[in-house]
């Protein structure tokens, strides 16, 4: 048996905890059985963004006429683009991996480690104990129950974004923000994607956000909603898959199938109810404000806690387990406003609340609109669907929520993000001065169109 001042379980944003745990003389063990850091580095929102970015790109080319010009054609070499984004992700895992393995004070476990009791732990034939214990082993694709699935060749957003080979057909299922961005990845660069939801598109955005992205690549690619998928057969090189709606029936053939239906936290993995750690009907961890499990001096953080599945909130919940869990401290985690992006084609940001959960609080709200085709940037881009919807208070004239879709909408929130951590009425968005003709002029604009 050995011991530890403090054992952290997963290398994304536990990996922060773990360094400051360290650098205060703690005598600190790392459990990670994959690459050094967490899914975010290696399996999600890096690669995915690099990846992403080619396909903005092509989309920049395949609108070039808009703009008077003609290019003669391009070609896409997939495996490039998907080789690049897994070199450099894999070089910064390793860089991460030598520097923690340099680090004093730090034990790092590459296996897979499984409770046995109270913050104990069997990881191999080796088995470790920890004054303090901080989970933040993060969550895996959740794979539906559908008969034939394990019999098909699949993939999921892990393998998505390793492929060498582009499929002439992908067929999509799932409709959140990881379908959204890889049908865009796949779509632009030539793949024919049909997507395959049992509900609607985007379902936790604003609904005239999630309905406006909805038709807008409805255009693009073939979206089948309503739909439950029945079977999936492998018949030689394709997949075939029945859906059902009602009593009518479908039946689609495919070369790629994508599960992209959401994820499931490593809980069950690590056996957490042998440590006291108790988990919610989803598998996961219940915390209190201070991210405190009911365990004894055992805190987590991250997506298996299921707050919010967005690396910067994983961040920010490291620092408050850092101030709790090695500083001692009690401060309760204050997540608001805590904005998220799509980055899909159209791109979609947001922060605060929707127009729906503000009518099902019974808030008193106001909204301001505004089209990004009646600015001078928007028309000089030629957008013409893009809006930004900026919801306030009606008494308070306080920002509740922004909803941006359209282009740069990730970058465009920020200015609203700023404004509401500071507290500042929605006036704040009207008075200041904006470029002109910059993008940014369609959130001014939309402050501006608040009816008061």
């Amino acid at each position: 048996m050995k011991y530890f001042d403090l054992i952290v379980i997963g290398s994304g944003s536990g990996l922060d905890v773990a360094v400051y745990a360290a650098e205060k003389g703690m005598h600190v063990a790392i459990i990670e059985e994959g690459h050094l850091g967490g899914t975010c580095l290696n399996r999600g929102c890096i690669p995915s963004k690099m990846i992403i970015h080619s396909a903005d790109v092509a989309e920049i080319i395949q609108r070039a006429r808009l703009f008077g010009i003609s290019p003669k054609g391009y070609k896409v070499d997939f495996a490039k683009i998907t080789k690049r984004a897994s070199k450099i992700v894999n070089k910064d895992s390793a860089e991460i991996e030598k520097g923690v393995k340099e680090t004093e004070n730090i034990v790092l476990f590459k296996k897979r480690g499984k409770f046995i009791g109270e913050r104990t732990l069997v990881i191999g034939n080796k088995t470790i104990e920890g004054e303090k214990v901080v989970v933040a082993a993060g969550t895996r694709p959740a794979i539906p129950q559908i008969e034939g699935i394990n019999d098909v060749d699949y993939i999921t957003s892990d393998e998505a974004l390793r492929l060498t080979k582009q499929p002439k057909r992908m067929v999509i299922m799932g409709g959140g923000f990881i379908a959204a961005e890889l049908a865009h990845f796949y779509g632009s660069l030539g793949t024919k994607v049909t997507i395959l939801q049992r509900s609607t598109l985007l379902n936790k955005e604003d609904r005239e956000i999630a309905e406006a992205f909805t038709k807008s690549i409805s255009k693009k690619y073939d979206v089948i909603l309503g739909y439950s998928p029945k079977t999936v057969k492998q018949k030689g090189k394709k997949i075939v898959i029945t859906a059902g709606k009602n009593k009518k029936i479908k039946k689609i053939e495919t070369d790629s199938l994508l599960i992209a239906t959401g994820r499931i936290p490593n809980s069950d993995i690590l056996d957490v109810k042998k440590s006291n750690i108790e988990t919610d009907d989803k598998g996961n961890i219940k915390v209190n404000e201070y991210l405190e499990t009911t365990a004894k001096n055992t805190w987590a953080l991250g997506d298996i806690v299921g707050k919010h599945l967005l690396k910067h909130s994983a961040n920010l919940e490291a620092e408050y387990v850092m101030k709790n869990a090695i500083e001692g401290k009690k401060e309760a985690v204050d997540y608001w406003p805590m904005p998220h992006a799509i980055f899909s084609s159209p791109q979609i940001a947001a922060v605060g609340y929707t127009e729906e959960e503000l009518k099902e609080r019974k808030i008193n709200y106001v909204v301001g609109k505004y089209y990004y085709k009646d600015t001078g940037m928007g028309l000089a881009i030629e957008e013409k669907e893009g809006f930004v919807k900026i919801l306030a208070g009606k008494e308070s004239r306080k920002i509740l929520g922004c909803h941006i879709i359209g282009p740069d909408a990730s970058t465009l929130i920020h200015e609203v993000v700023v404004a509401m951590q500071a507290g500042l009425t929605a006036d704040i968005l009207v008075d200041a001065v904006h470029v002109h003709p910059a993008l940014s002029e369609v959130v001014q604009r939309a402050a501006r169109r608040i009816e008061w």
